[in-house]
C-alpha cells in the first residue's frame, strides 16, 4: 500500500472512531431524552385519567373505566395500564406484548435495549382515595424514533466521510507529490538517467528531502561526467595528436588494419599519402609557431575532404607524412580531391609566407590503389613508393600503378547487385559472440551476395555499390526478413544480432517498419540490433526512440565499433545500450600495450558504471582474451572463435 493510501487509511480510521464516539454520545442523549419523552407522557396520561376515571372508579364503573381505558390504548403507545381500587382490588387491566414491529431491525432492539418507565398515580374523587392507575409506556414508539435518528446519522456520516476521504486523498497526493519524484529519480538512478525536480515544496521536511536527493543525483552526473571526461584525456593523450587533433600514427594504422585486413568492408579504395617535404628545413624558414600553424590547415583541408566523401580512415603516420583513405573514386574525381588539395594548401602556405612571389607549398601526395585483398601495410608502402616517385621527378603527385590495382566497375557489376538486392538474393553468415562465462551469447549476421560465377563475395565488393545505388534500406529489410525466417525455423536457444546501416536507421519509414516486422517474432529477446557508434552519434534523438521501442518489443540493443569516435561516449548514460562492443583497432595489441590496457580497462569500467555489458571484437590470439578476461570483458568475438560461416 502506498504511503497516501495508508495516511488515507489512517485518518478514516481516525474518523470513524470520532464519528463512534460522536454517534454513540449522541444516541446516548437521544435515548435518554425519548425515556423522559416516555415518562413524561406516561405520567400526563396516568394523571389525566385519574382525573376522568375518579368517580367511576369510585362507583366501581368497571364498564366506564373498560371502554375509557380501551379508547387510549388502541393509540399503541401504551405497553400495560393498570386500574386498581382503593382496597387493591384490579378494576381493569390491559397489557399488550412488547413487539417492536418490522420498521425497527431486531439486532438494534437487541443492540439497544430500552425499558419503557412505568408511572402510577392516585387517584381522588370528593377529596377521599379512590384507587390507583398504573401506565407503562410502550417501547416502540422510542425504538422507532431512536432508530430514525441513527439511520440519518448514519447516512449522513457515511456521506461526508467520502467527501473527506477524497477531499483528504486529494490534499495528501498534492502535499506528497514530490515524493513521487523522489521515487522517479532513484529508480532513474538505477538506470543510470540523471533527473532532478525543478519544483521545491514548501513543507519543511519534504523540501529538505527533495533537496538532498537533487544533491546526490548532480553528485552522481557529476561523477560520471568526471571519469568521462578523464577517459577522455586519456584516448587524447594516446590516440590523437596533440597539434592536429587527427588520431596519432599508432591509432592510425591500428584503424587501417581493422578496416583492411580484419573487417574487409572497405571495398575498393584509394589511399592518399600527403608528406611535407623537408619539414625541418620548412620549420627553420617558418619558423616553428607558422610551421605548426601549417600543419593544422594542412589536417582541416583534409577534413574539408573527409566530409564530403562518406566513409573515410584519417590520420597523422608521422611528424611529416598525412594518410587518408577513401571509397575509390572515378579517375576524375579523385584527380580532382588531389588538385584541389594542393590548390588550398599552396593558398594556405602563401597566407603564412607573406610574400608577394607565388610559391608551391612543399608538399607532395602519392596515390595507391587498393580493394579488401590489399592489406593496410601493402597499401601504405604502394603510396610511399609513389611519394618517392614523386619527388624524384619533381611532381606534386604520384599514382602508384600495379597490376592488382582495382579497375572501375562496369555497369553490368552494378545490375547484378541491384538484382540481388531488389530480390532479397541475400546470403546469411553468423560469427558467434562468446560471453567469458556463459557460453554463446548470440551470433552477429553478416550478409553477403554471390558473384557471377556463383561465389560468394566479401561485404568490400558489394557494399560501396549497394550505398552508392542507394539500396542499404533494401538490403537491411532482406537481412531482417532472413534472419526472422531462419529464427522461426531454428530452437528457441538460437540468438542473432543484426547490425544496421546508417542510411536505414535515419529513414523513420524503415525504422516504423521494423518495429512492425519485429511484432511477428515470438521470442524477440532473439534478436538483437547493432548500430555502429557514428551512426548512432549522427542521429541521437532519432535512435534514442528506436532504442526505447526496441526495449519495450523486448529485443536487446548494442553499439558497434565502441571508443573510436571523436565525440566521446557521453551519450551512453541516455541512450542505455544493452551492450557495447569495443572497436577491433583498440585490441589489436591489447596483451602488449600497456596504454591499450588502461584505456579498454576505463571503457569497460564506464560501461559497467551505467549497467552495459562490455564486448570485445577482433579477438584473433589467446593472449589477447586472456588480458581481456583480466580487463573484466563480458563476452568476445574474433577469429579465434571461430571465422564466419553460413546459417544453415
Amino acid at each position: 500500500m502506498s504511503l497516501v493510501n495508508q495516511l488515507i487509511a489512517a485518518t478514516l480510521v481516525a474518523m470513524m472512531g470520532l464519528a463512534g464516539g460522536t454517534i454513540y454520545l449522541a444516541s446516548d442523549s437521544s435515548k435518554r431524552m425519548l425515556t423522559n419523552q416516555l415518562e413524561s407522557h406516561a405520567l400526563d396520561t396516568a394523571t389525566h385519567l385519574g382525573l376522568y376515571l375518579a368517580p367511576y372508579i369510585a362507583g366501581r364503573d368497571a364498564a366506564t373505566v373498560e371502554t375509557t381505558i380501551n379508547a387510549i390504548f388502541d393509540s399503541g403507545f401504551y405497553q400495560r395500564i393498570d386500574v386498581v381500587t382503593a382496597e387493591g382490588d384490579m378494576l381493569f387491566s390491559k397489557s399488550t406484548p412488547p413487539v417492536i414491529g418490522n420498521t425497527v431491525p431486531q439486532w438494534f432492539v437487541d443492540l439497544v435495549p430500552l425499558t419503557p418507565p412505568a408511572m402510577t398515580r392516585e387517584v381522588t374523587y370528593n377529596w377521599a382515595k379512590t384507587g390507583t392507575i398504573f401506565v407503562q409506556g410502550h417501547p416502540g414508539y422510542a425504538y422507532q424514533a431512536y432508530w430514525r435518528v441513527a439511520k440519518e446519522t448514519l447516512i449522513l456520516f457515511l456521506f461526508l466521510a467520502l467527501l473527506s476521504t477524497l477531499a483528504i486523498g486529494l490534499v495528501l497526493r498534492i502535499i506528497l507529490r514530490p515524493l513521487k519524484g523522489v521515487e522517479d529519480q532513484a529508480i532513474a538512478l538505477t538506470r543510470k538517467q540523471y533527473i532532478e525536480q525543478p519544483r521545491i515544496p514548501k513543507t519543511r521536511e519534504l523540501r529538505r528531502v527533495v533537496e538532498a536527493m537533487n544533491q546526490m543525483v548532480r553528485q552522481v552526473h557529476q561523477m560520471f561526467e568526471e571519469q568521462s571526461q578523464n577517459i577522455e584525456e586519456l584516448r587524447r593523450q594516446a590516440y590523437r595528436d596533440d597539434l592536429t587533433g587527427l588520431p596519432n600514427p599508432r591509432a592510425t594504422r591500428a584503424q587501417l588494419g581493422e578496416r583492411l585486413d580484419y573487417r574487409q568492408d572497405f571495398g575498393p579504395c584509394a589511399l592518399l599519402l600527403v608528406h611535407i617535404d623537408k619539414l625541418q628545413a620548412l620549420n627553420q624558414d617558418l619558423g616553428s609557431e607558422k610551421t605548426d600553424n601549417f600543419i593544422r590547415l594542412l589536417a582541416e583541408q583534409l577534413n574539408g575532404i573527409c566530409t564530403s566523401t562518406g566513409d573515410h580512415v584519417m590520420g597523422r603516420l608521422s611528424g611529416a607524412d598525412f594518410t587518408l583513405l577513401l571509397k575509390l573514386p572515378a579517375p576524375d574525381q579523385l584527380q580532382r580531391i588531389v588538385n584541389n588539395l594542393l590548390s588550398s594548401i599552396d593558398q594556405d602556405y602563401q597566407q603564412l609566407r607573406q610574400s608577394e612571389t607565388q610559391e608551391a607549398a612543399p608538399v607532395s601526395i602519392g596515390i595507391a590503389l587498393g580493394n579488401d585483398k590489399t592489406g593496410a601495410a601493402q597499401l601504405q608502402s604502394n603510396a610511399r613508393l609513389a611519394v618517392e616517385k614523386a619527388l624524384q621527378e619533381s611532381r606534386r603527385a604520384h599514382q602508384f600503378q600495379a597490376p592488382g590495382d582495382p579497375q572501375p566497375i562496369d555497369e553490368s557489376w552494378h545490375e547484378h547487385v541491384s538484382a540481388a538486392i531488389e530480390n532479397e538474393q541475400i546470403f546469411l553468415q553468423a560469427q558467434p559472440v562468446i560471453a567469458t562465462d556463459e557460453g554463446q551469447l548470440h551470433q552477429e549476421v553478416f550478409a553477403r551476395i554471390l558473384n557471377r560465377d556463383k561465389s560468394l563475395c566479401s561485404a568490400g565488393d558489394f557494399i560501396s555499390v549497394v550505398r552508392e545505388l542507394g539500396l542499404m534500406t533494401d538490403m537491411d529489410r532482406a537481412v531482417v526478413n532472413h534472419a526472422l525466417q531462419y529464427l522461426q525455423q531454428t530452437p528457441l536457444g538460437t540468438v542473432l544480432a543484426i547490425n544496421l546501416s546508417n542510411e536505414s536507421v535515419t529513414d523513420a519509414g524503415f525504422r516504423q517498419w521494423l518495429l512492425e516486422r519485429l511484432t511477428t517474432l515470438n521470442e524477440r529477446a532473439r534478436l538483437c540490433i547493432e548500430l555502429n557508434e557514428s551512426s548512432v552519434l549522427n542521429n541521437l534523438t532519432g535512435i534514442e526512440g528506436l532504442r526505447n521501442a526496441l526495449r519495450t518489443l523486448g529485443c536487446r540493443f548494442g553499439v558497434d565499433n565502441f571508443g573510436v569516435h571523436p565525440s566521446g561516449f557521453g551519450y551512453l548514460y541516455k541512450l542505455q545500450p544493452d551492450y557495447i562492443k569495443i572497436d577491433g583497432s583498440l585490441l589489436h595489441d591489447i596483451d602488449s600495450d600497456a596504454q591499450d590496457q588502461f584505456f579498454v580497462s576505463s571503457l569497460v569500467s564506464v560501461a559497467h558504471s551505467l549497467d552495459i555489458a562490455a564486448y570485445a571484437e577482433r579477438v584473433e590470439r589467446s593472449s589477447q582474451l586472456t588480458q581481456l578476461l583480466r580487463l573484466k570483458i563480458d563476452a568476445t568475438q574474433g577469429f579465434l572463435h571461430g571465422t564466419p560461416k553460413a546459417l544453415e
